[in-house]
C-alpha cells in the first residue's frame, strides 16, 4: 500500500500532534498489545518496558517518521541494519500486523475524534508502505540462511571468564550439524533464554567474538549491573539475559541461538590497506573477530594492524593476554591499552600503554593512525560518547566517513548517511553524541544506551536529517 500525495501531505499535517502526544500514544499501545498478547513479551525487552523508555524511543521515531515521510528514498542504510536485527529475532509478517493493528487503535484511542478516518487512513498506508519493504528484505535474509530459519539449539561447551565482568561462551550444535555457517568477522547472533523471574524467554544480541569457526561460535558477554534506581520507573534489578548467562548457564546447559546477522562487518580480510580497530569496554568482541580473523590471513604479513583498547584497569581488561600474544608473534600488529583508573600496582608500559581514556590526540597521525595511507579504515565500538568522540576526532583529521565503521553495544551499526547527518545537526544546537544516539535509536538500536541520556532534552525538530528514524517507527517497536 503506498500513500497517495493528499495522504503524505496528512501525515506532515500531523507533525506537531505526534510531537505532543506521542509518548501517550505508544505507552498506551504497548500497554494494550502485551495485555493482550503476553506471548510477544519473548520478543520484547522487558526491561525497556519497565523503565518507559521503549514507549519514548518510539515515540520520537513516529515523530522523526512524520516529519520525512517524503525520504524514502534515503533509507537504504537504515533498512539493511533493521532488517538483519529482525532477521536475528525471526520476526514474521503477522508480527507486523499485530503491531500494526495495536499502534493504529492506539491513536485512535488518545486523539480521540481528532484521529479523522482521513488521518487514520493516511498513518495505515504509511505503516504498511514501511512494514512491506521490511517483509521482503526479510524474507530475502532468510533464503540466505542456509535453512536455519528459527531458533536452534546450541550447548555451551566451555564458560572462560575473561575479565572482571566478562566471561566467554563456546558454543556448539546440539544437533551436531557441522560444519556451522561461516559469518563476516563483526557480526552477531541473537540468544534467547529462559529468564526465572520473568517466567519467560528473552533474546538480546551480541557481537561473536571469534574469527569463523567450522565448529563452534564463540560470544563474551559483561555481566550487567542492576538498573539506576533514580531513573524514571526503574526498578532496581540486573541486565535479565547477561546475568542468566553467567549466574546459572554452566557447560552442558543448552541455550538458544539465531543464525549470524549484523551490516557491522570487515569489508574486506584479503585487501592490503591498514585496519585501525578503536574500542572501549565490551565493545572489543566484535573487533577481536575481526582482529583474529585479520592476523589468520598469512598472505598479507605486510598489512599493518592497530588495535586499540581502552578499559578501567588490568583487571576489566578482557583478552589482554590473547591480544599481547598476537602482538609478540605478528610484527604488523600494533597494540595500545588505555587505562582510565589503572590499580596501583599497575605499572605503564607492562599493564597498559596510556593513561586515560581513549584519546586519538596523544597518538601519532601516521605511526599509529596511519593517516598518511588514504585507504586506512577504522572500526569503531563502544558506548555512544566513546564513538561519537572517536568519529568526531578521526573528521577532524581529514578521514572520510566512508572509512569509518561504527556499532554500538549489541548490534547493528551507525549508517554513514546518519553520521554525516548527525554531526552536521552540531551548527542547529544538537550536541553530537545525543545525535548520534537518536539516530540509533530511531534505526531501533542502543536502547541500553538511551537509558543513560533519556533526561537531556532533545530538539526533535532539528533532527530533520535523521532519516533512518522513519524506520524505527516500524523497528523500534518490534525490536527488543
Amino acid at each position: 500500500m503506498s500513500l497517495t500525495p493528499e495522504q503524505v501531505q496528512i501525515i506532515k499535517a500531523t507533525v506537531p500532534v505526534v510531537q505532543e502526544h506521542g509518548t501517550t500514544i505508544t505507552t498506551v499501545f504497548y500497554e494494550n498489545m502485551l495485555r493482550e498478547h503476553p506471548e510477544l513479551n519473548t520478543v520484547f525487552n522487558t526491561t525497556h518496558q519497565v523503565t518507559g523508555h521503549q514507549a519514548r524511543a518510539l515515540a520520537g521515531a513516529l515523530y522523526a517518521y512524520a516529519a520525512n515521510i517524503d525520504n524514502l528514498d534515503a533509507l537504504t542504510s537504515s533498512i539493511k541494519l533493521i532488517t538483519h536485527r529482525h532477521a536475528s529475532l525471526y520476526i514474521q509478517p503477522d508480527d507486523y500486523k499485530i503491531v500494526g493493528e495495536y499502534l493504529l487503535a492506539a491513536m485512535k484511542q488518545v486523539l480521540g475524534d481528532a484521529c479523522t478516518p482521513d488521518i487514520l487512513n493516511a498513518w495505515t498506508a504509511a505503516y504498511w508502505q514501511l512494514a512491506n519493504i521490511l517483509i521482503n528484505k526479510e524474507a530475502d535474509l532468510y533464503c540466505q540462511s542456509e535453512d536455519w530459519t528459527d531458533w536452534r539449539e546450541f550447548r555451551i561447551v566451555k564458560k572462560v571468564p575473561e575479565s572482571d565482568d566478562i566471561t566467554s561462551f563456546y558454543l556448539a550444535p546440539v544437533d551436531g550439524k557441522k560444519p556451522l555457517p561461516t559469518f563476516r568477522p563483526g557480526q552477531y547472533i541473537s540468544v534467547r533464554v529462559y529468564v526465572p523471574g520473568l517466567k519467560y524467554p528473552q533474546p538480546r544480541q551480541y557481537s561473536l567474538s571469534d574469527m569463523p569457526r567450522s565448529d563452534y561460535y564463540r560470544i563474551s558477554v559483561k555481566k550487567e549491573p542492576a538498573l539506576n534506581p533514580a531513573a524514571p520507573g526503574a526498578e532496581t534489578h540486573p541486565g535479565y539475559v547477561s546475568n542468566v548467562l553467567h549466574d546459572l548457564k554452566n557447560e552442558g546447559d543448552v541455550i538458544e541461538i539465531s543464525h549470524p546477522f549484523g551490516d557491522f562487518y570487515l569489508s574486506d580480510d584479503d585487501m592490503r590497506h591498514p585496519v585501525v580497530l578503536l574500542s572501549a569496554g565490551v565493545g572489543l568482541t566484535p573487533l577481536l573477530s575481526m582482529l583474529n580473523t585479520l592476523i589468520s590471513r598469512p598472505s598479507h604479513p605486510e598489512r599493518k594492524i592497530h588495535f586499540i583498547h581502552g578499559a578501567r584497569r588490568a583487571s576489566a581488561r578482557a583478552f589482554k593476554d590473547h591480544v599481547r600474544s598476537l602482538a609478540d608473534k605478528h610484527e604488523n600488529l600494533k597494540v595500545t591499552f588505555f587505562a582510565s583508573s589503572p590499580a596501583q600496582h599497575e605499572q605503564r608500559g607492562i599493564d597498559f600503554h596510556r593513561d586515560g581514556r581513549v584519546d586519538l590526540q596523544k597518538l601519532d597521525w601516521k605511526e599509529d593512525l596511519f593517516l598518511d595511507d588514504p585507504q586506512t579504515e577504522f572500526y569503531i565500538c563502544g558506548p555512544a560518547p566513546f564513538m561519537t568522540k572517536m568519529f568526531k576526532s578521526l573528521e577532524e583529521r581529514g578521514v572520510d566517513s566512508s572509512r569509518i565503521k561504527m556499532e554500538l553495544f549489541g548490534a547493528g551499526g551507525v549508517p554513514h548517511d546518519v553520521q554525516k547527518g548527525d554531526l552536521s545537526l552540531a551548527r542547529d544546537n544538537v550536541k553530537l553524541g545525543q545525535s548520534v544516539l537518536i539516530a540509533a535509536l530511531g534505526a531501533g538500536l542502543g536502547f541500553a544506551i538511551y537509558r543513560k541520556h533519556a533526561e537531556g532534552k532533545l530538539s526533535w525538530s532539528s533532527s530533520i536529517s535523521l532519516w533512518s528514524a522513519a524506520v524505527g517507527a516500524i523497528a523500534v517497536s518490534l525490536l527488543s
